[in-house]
């Protein structure tokens, strides 16, 4: 396939000066790899040129390649079932309400799915940086709830914690592909955001402030990776090396409106373009990541970008630079 074309959408953001740098690498299920880059790792303190060999702050695609693996091979191994509530591994969860606590009733499935009415975000840093202390808040909290299910990351910050509680370990114990890892990471990393809570620009350090007061390895963000290790991710899903029969039927079942377990399916606007099958699955990230599988065409896509680099407060065209970049990807594999 052209690769160039592919990445031509990527290409101009760069050149224009809309995000500092950006990869493309695209996948086939039989292994064959492209992969394009441009631009810098870093604006600050001083230009750096991004290679293939910078690691990304993955932000939510944390969600997808580490914590929803997680669930399911815990559920294939028997040791959770999908549709248990939560506080079979978390009996503590608003153990000072335990007749009508809405989290008590909220299953695994539910919180993959996004089928909650918890809110989406909290700023849960703002409340200490204590990680133990800040658990127990997120277990112990009243969550204000929405009318209607929201994508949430509380969500998968109560999935990541139930992860430590039946496996006794932390989640950056859990055996992640080469070219994957919860930070820092083991290698030249981009720059993220200049943050105005830690005073400093940050590299090889979570950017999520949630995810940084709780220790750096939480269910909702933390993963690091490189263009290498998203695509050896993406291609055990596409020829199913990577994961089990049940946990490929998971992922790609809906289960809620456009979600399946972890993942979104293919929608009217969604972030990886209409030219994909059907049988697309994908998930974003806010640092400027994505990774996208479509089963159909055994293809997969990963852009990773540092679109919030030196600021999140300002235009990126990222929510345009995703779906144009599948479109291009699509029309060079379909070209051949």
């Amino acid at each position: 396939m052209n690769i160039d074309a592919a990445f031509a959408p990527a290409a101009a953001a760069v050149a224009e000066g809309r995000i500092p740098g950006a990869a493309l690498g695209v996948v086939a299920a039989d292994g064959r790899r492209w992969v394009r880059h441009a631009g810098l790792a870093a604006i600050e303190p001083g230009p750096e040129p991004l290679t293939e060999d910078h690691w990304f702050d993955l932000a939510s695609v944390s969600k997808v390649i580490a914590t929803t693996v997680m669930i399911l091979r815990l559920a294939d191994e028997g040791r959770l079932d999908l549709d248990a509530p939560l506080t079979s591994a978390i009996p503590d969860l608003r153990q000072y309400d335990v007749a009508g606590a809405y989290e008590r009733t909220l299953t695994f499935r539910d919180c993959l799915a996004h089928r909650t009415r918890l809110p989406a975000v909290e700023p849960i840093y703002t409340y200490g940086d204590d990680p133990a202390r800040l658990r127990a808040f997120v277990l112990q909290r009243e969550w204000r709830q929405r009318e209607d299910p929201v994508y949430s990351d509380i969500n998968f910050i109560l999935l990541g914690i139930a992860i430590e509680r039946i496996t006794g370990a932390p989640l950056g114990e859990w055996a992640l592909g080469e070219g994957l890892s919860y930070g820092p990471p083991p290698g030249p990393a981009v720059a993220t955001e200049r943050c105005s809570w830690r005073g400093r620009v940050l590299r090889g350090e979570v950017h999520d402030e949630n995810c940084a007061a709780m220790g750096g390895q939480t269910g909702h963000a933390g993963l690091f990776g490189t263009v290498a290790g998203v695509l050896g991710f993406a291609r055990g899903l596409l020829d199913g090396s990577g994961a089990s029969p049940a946990m490929l039927e998971a992922i790609r079942t809906p289960q809620y409106a456009h979600r399946t377990c972890g993942w979104e399916r293919k929608f009217p606007d969604w972030s990886g373009g209409q030219a994909c099958s059907a049988e697309t699955i994908g998930h974003t990230g806010f640092t400027g990541t994505g990774l996208w599988v479509d089963f159909a065409r055994g293809v997969a896509w990963t852009l990773l970008t540092n679109r919030v680099h030196p600021t999140r407060h300002r235009d990126s065209g990222i929510f345009a630079l995703r779906p144009a970049t599948g479109d291009a990807v699509i029309a060079a594999w379909d070209a051949g």
